[in-house]
């Protein structure tokens, strides 16, 4: 693997003078504005007999503007400018024509476009020429490289509790602030490369270069970046190069008129379940796409790294179809991994880590495969993080299967510490999957139909939403402490969103009413979601104090099955859980000498019942005995130890 990626490196350095050079295509191929104000034109094509530009500035004559065609199906064109002026001015609308080998007239968007919008009366996108007279001139500095991540996971078009696509400008204004506010330092942006269709949740792409225009212009997008990095926001971009869209009309597919270009041909070129096509990664001009790509949405806009979807069905020919993992290496190794998409994510993420060692880059891999997260020079995989997928999987077993006294501590904690030696990952209790219609988040899933009924101050506190509170905190906790080396939560999800995730589609009417987020529930004094709200909040201002993710993993020192205890050490702090269902304890045996209570979910701020005073200073033989707490979190005052009691239900 590693001799595969080292030749494409030579073979790049060689013939194309170098990665960087190689990567800063997207700055000549696609329309690019001259100096001068002429334009220059660059297009593969290789199945194209041969290729024009048309649009509002040419009256959209098909073969008044024909390209040149170079060497290896590489099409140019310049037009001089007029009277110093650009000949294509910005905001009209522009097709490249493809004269197919049939003969045929293809008019397409530009692989390379940089702006896609779609008229209220179309079906389709058209491509709309972007150059503004000034384009937004990013202020502030990215921030440094963090040590941890704390991830909020965000959809721009649904960040409103208002039944419509929420913009850019909703986000910069409105949602950053409540992150930060919230103690995320890193937000994690979904379904902004341009995509056709809204329900796909951003991931069938049509247009890999043009942020979506459905939320705002490309600049509304740059100062949203911009002011997330005024506030210290590190700002991650959810890219999709495992598959695109089969849309022809205004996507990659069949773009020269073939069936292939920069997909395989045939069966290897499509994806049976999500029905789209797939990269041919061994091809040049794919690759040259591609890392351009990664490179024009850091350079232009300013991300700060990637969270890589899809590699999993990147890394194998079977795409993880049908196929479990079970670790054992005969999975990880053989003719059934695809070396060439192997080999294109070692790239990217040399090329990222050379040109901006600042960046952050994540791969959502369900298979473990070894060494993804290890330096390219060691012969992994180059990744920073992946994500801990089998951790929220774990919790819906467990919540769904389960009855609370059958709880298995043992299984609990080996799937929160189960990870690769040295590989660093994120946990999550629930991310976007949970929230989707046709699955339920963890609040729904613990309290499901009395959210409807039973969330106000004003109603008695029923047995089941005492449960699900309490469980929503302690899972979310014991998440964030044991799971990972980076924490993410989708937006909504920290307040235990009551509704799920559904796109306007034909099957609900083309209804906005579930894509929202309901931030307004927070607000309302009435609510207990607030006490949701409040305790993330707290829990991730304290990992920002104390650090335990950036920690060494923990020492775990007890999952006691009958008591139904959980005990582990990290960053100079210990955790206590008891998911015992009816039994507290009085005088449980914790090695500490004087400790102060920093955080109880039993507290009345978080929805719980208040039973102890956080003022107080305690030494370990004068614990309160007659408090039996529901959670609780003390220090040690010397020494740095810290204590974490988190027990769900009280007697």
């Amino acid at each position: 693997r590693y001799s595969l990626f080292y030749n494409h490196l030579k073979n790049i350095e060689e013939s194309e003078g170098g990665l960087d050079k190689f990567t800063k295509s997207y700055k000549s191929f696609g329309v690019n504005q001259l100096a001068d104000g002429g334009i220059y034109c660059k297009e593969w094509a290789p199945g194209a007999e041969a290729v024009f530009l048309a649009g509002d500035f040419n009256g959209w004559n098909p073969s008044s503007h024909p390209y040149k065609k170079l060497e290896y199906g590489k099409w140019e064109l310049f037009i001089p400018p007029e009277d110093g002026q650009s000949p294509v001015p910005h905001g009209s609308k522009l097709k490249v024509v493809i004269r197919a080998q049939n003969g045929a007239l293809l008019y397409r968007i530009s692989p390379w476009a940089r702006y896609v919008v779609r008229d209220e009366d179309k079906v389709n996108y058209d491509w709309v020429h972007w150059n503004p007279p000034q384009s937004y001139i990013h202020k502030n500095p990215s921030p440094k490289r963090l040590k941890s991540l704390r991830i909020y996971e965000s959809h721009v078009g649904i960040a409103s509790p208002e039944g419509k696509v929420a913009s850019y400008k909703n986000f910069t204004y409105n949602v950053l602030p409540r992150i930060k506010d919230l103690g995320y330092n890193c937000v994690q942006l979904m379904a902004i490369m341009e995509h056709a269709y809204y329900a796909s949740f951003g991931y069938q792409v049509t247009s890999f270069f043009a942020a979506s225009s459905r939320y705002g212009t490309p600049d509304d997008l740059k100062e949203m970046i911009d002011v997330a990095h005024s506030m210290g926001i590190t700002v991650l971009l959810d890219v999709v190069h495992s598959h695109a869209s089969k849309n022809s009309e205004d996507g990659l597919n069949q773009f020269d008129g073939t069936d292939s270009c920069f997909f395989h041909s045939g069966y290897r070129g499509n994806h049976q379940l999500w029905d789209s096509r797939l990269f041919d990664y061994a091809n040049w001009e794919v690759l040259r796409f591609l890392l351009s790509n990664l490179r024009m949405w850091i350079e232009d806009y300013r991300f700060d790294g990637f969270r890589f979807d899809g590699v999993t069905s990147m890394l194998y020919h079977h795409h993880g179809i049908g196929t479990g993992f079970s670790g054992d290496y005969n999975e990880y190794f053989g003719l059934h991994v695809d070396e060439d998409a192997l080999c294109y994510l070692m790239l990217a993420n040399h090329m990222i880590n050379t040109l901006h060692p600042e960046c952050i880059t994540i791969a959502e891999d369900v298979s473990g495969m070894p060494a993804l997260c290890r330096p390219v020079a060691e012969g992994g995989g180059g990744f920073d993080y992946r994500l801990a997928m089998a951790i929220p999987d774990k919790w819906i077993q467990i919540i769904k299967e389960l009855k609370d006294e059958d709880w298995n501590m043992g299984n609990i904690v080996h799937t929160l510490t189960n990870r690769r030696y040295e590989e660093k990952y994120i946990a999550y209790a629930e991310s976007h999957d949970q929230a989707l219609v046709g699955d339920k988040t963890l609040a729904f899933r613990l309290m499901d139909a009395e959210m409807y009924t039973n969330m106000s101050v004003l109603m008695p506190l029923t047995p089941v939403i005492d449960r699900g509170i309490q469980l929503h905190k302690m899972i979310r906790l014991i998440t964030h402490a044991l799971g990972g080396e980076s924490y993410l939560n989708f937006m909504g999800n920290e307040f235990g969103h009551p509704e799920w995730l559904d796109f306007p589609r034909i099957g609900n009417n083309e209804s906005y009413h579930y894509a929202r987020r309901q931030f307004n529930l927070t607000e309302d004094d009435l609510l207990r979601y607030k006490f949701l709200n409040a305790f993330d909040r707290d829990m991730n201002k304290l990992e920002e104090r104390f650090g335990w993710l950036a920690s060494p993993q923990a020492y775990v020192s007890e999952k006691h099955e009958s008591n139904k205890v959980i005990a582990f050490e990290r960053a100079g702090l210990i955790f206590i859980f008891n998911f015992h269902p009816y039994q507290s304890y009085v005088d449980y045996r914790v090695v500490v000498f004087k400790y102060k209570i920093l955080l109880d979910s039993d507290a009345g701020e978080y929805g719980g019942h208040q039973r102890l005073d956080h003022r107080t200073e305690y030494f370990s033989e004068h614990y309160p005995h007659n408090y039996r707490p529901n959670s609780i979190m003390v220090s040690k005052l010397s020494g740095g130890l810290f204590v974490l009691f988190s027990f769900y239900f009280h007697l």
